[in-house]
């Protein structure tokens, strides 16, 4: 009995001191908000930006007053000239200069798909954007929007102002834009860090930075963007997840009508900023709905209105015009038909024979009405080589009824056009007068850019006996807007 007391006594705990206790508490309380602090230092560039950041925000707001837009483009070619028409909207909304991007690669950055709720995250996108920019420069492969797209329709009136990225960065970065004409593909580590700190910068990673970066968050997920539509500021879109949607992929999205005047514009806190940084700008209907933009028309607002109409259609610039309708004239000569046929991207390989159906429908008709040979060009991202089997190569197989016509980017036509692109420089005519512009030299080491689409889609828009695209495919609507607007006959 008294052996069980002994060990009775030595299992019961101390009676504990308050004081102790409190001491304990302190020291735990002390150590986090220690880190806490820390982590606001070195990831919230909004309660402590750097010297670096300040010194780049600076120097863009004392060589001008201009107020800039920047976004992230992606995916093709024709998504990324929907994203740019999106783009001049919203800089003229808001009354800011928009950076013109350049073209990039197809498919280099992609977004995902908006009606499943599955996108990139947008400062993840900006990111993206940014280096792959960075190595467009590095290889010698920089082309701009502005090189391709004629964009003189828009700019002397003062409808929207813009300026070429290579000017834009180097302002925002501190850099010589003569220093993005590298003789190799290896810049100087000193210019590489001071791009990379400049692109985390605008891709939002560091926070809103004082009064110089503003990252727009809101993306297709959460929000619509509108204009001048009363009563639908902040109201709910009619597009929303379905519970089967939110419970599969755990997602609690809520899709909200933003004006986009009253959320970024005059009095706002994305006001405040000299760069006001978009994500993705890509909308298209759905559902009854518009995936992120909703302005289609600006009654109230006639500068924005005539711009919606203007920008409804913008033209290849007149050296990439007027080869393909050279080619069209003294290459192809006779009456044609034009088949854009998309059949290995995405999901067009899995309508593969609908499309072919469609062309043969086509063809078989006029067989009956038109003299023999009928002339037909095609452009598809089938290879030659792989016709046999085909539609296709039925078609090329019967040289008595048809004669094929195509190009590719080895044709001398195409290298010519290319390098007549890249002499005029169009693209380095907006934002000159806020720089030194670039030494004439700085081109002389470029790389063709890839214009062989948008040759044969002018071609296409001179189709005499008519066209048949690839159903859902943007480059299809791009050539019947041409052949609708009559850029051939111009």
């Amino acid at each position: 009995m008294e052996a069980f007391s002994l060990r009775t006594n030595r299992l019961r705990k101390k009676p504990t001191n308050p004081n102790n206790r409190s001491k304990h508490l302190l020291s735990i309380l002390a150590i986090f908000f220690f880190f806490l602090l820390l982590f606001f230092i070195f990831n919230n560039s909004t309660f402590f930006p750097t010297s670096l950041k300040t010194t780049q925000c600076l120097k863009l707001q004392t060589l001008t007053p201009h107020k800039f837009l920047w976004y992230a483009p992606h995916s093709g070619f024709s998504n990324q000239l929907s994203e740019f028409k999106n783009a001049l909207l919203m800089a003229a909304i808001l009354n800011r200069t928009l950076i013109v991007p350049p073209v990039l690669d197809h498919h280099a950055v992609v977004l995902g798909s908006c009606p499943k709720f599955r996108v990139s995250d947008p400062n993840e996108l900006r990111f993206a954007v940014w280096n792959h920019v960075i190595e467009l420069i590095q290889s010698h492969r920089y082309v701009s929007v502005a090189d391709v797209i004629d964009l003189s329709s828009l700019v002397p009136d003062s409808a929207v102002q813009v300026i070429d990225f290579r000017y834009f960065a180097s302002l925002f970065c501190d850099i010589d834009v003569n220093d993005f004409c590298v003789k190799d593909t290896k810049m100087e580590d000193l210019l590489l860090e001071k791009l990379k700190q400049c692109g985390s910068l605008l891709s939002g990673y560091s926070g809103d930075v004082d009064d110089c970066v503003y990252a727009v968050q809101e993306d297709c997920r959460t929000t619509v963007w509108t204009y001048q539509k009363d009563g639908e500021n902040g109201s709910l879109d009619s597009f929303q997840p379905d519970e089967q949607l939110k419970k599969k992929k755990k997602i609690s999205f809520v899709r909200r009508r933003k004006d986009v005047y009253a959320t970024l514009g005059p009095h706002s806190r994305a006001d405040l900023a000299t760069i006001l940084s978009f994500g993705s700008l890509f909308t298209s209907p759905y559902k009854g709905s518009e995936s992120y933009i909703d302005i289609h028309e600006a009654p109230g607002d006639q500068r924005i209105q005539s711009l919606i109409k203007r920008a409804e259609f913008l033209p290849f610039v007149n050296e990439i015009l007027d080869a393909g309708k050279a080619y069209a004239l003294h290459t192809v000569k006779s009456p044609f038909l034009c088949a854009q046929l998309r059949l290995l991207d995405g999901q067009f390989k899995n309508h593969r024979m609908a499309t072919f159906q469609g062309l043969k429908q086509k063809v078989d008709s006029l067989k009956q009405k038109e003299s023999l040979p009928v002339h037909i060009f095609v452009m598809t991202d089938l290879p030659r080589s792989n016709w046999s089997g085909t539609y296709l190569g039925d078609l090329a197989n019967d040289p008595d009824s048809f004669k094929l016509f195509s190009l590719s980017e080895n044709d001398n036509l195409i290298k010519e056009t290319a390098k007549k692109v890249v002499d005029e420089g169009h693209s380095l005519k907006f934002g000159a007068s806020l720089n030194n512009g670039v030494k004439k030299d700085c081109r002389k080491g470029q790389i063709l850019p890839d214009i062989l689409l948008h040759v044969e889609e002018t071609v296409c828009s001179c189709a005499s006996l008519g066209f048949v695209g690839t159903a859902g495919s943007t480059i299809a609507d791009t050539i019947e807007m041409m052949r609708k607007k009559q850029i051939c006959s111009h």
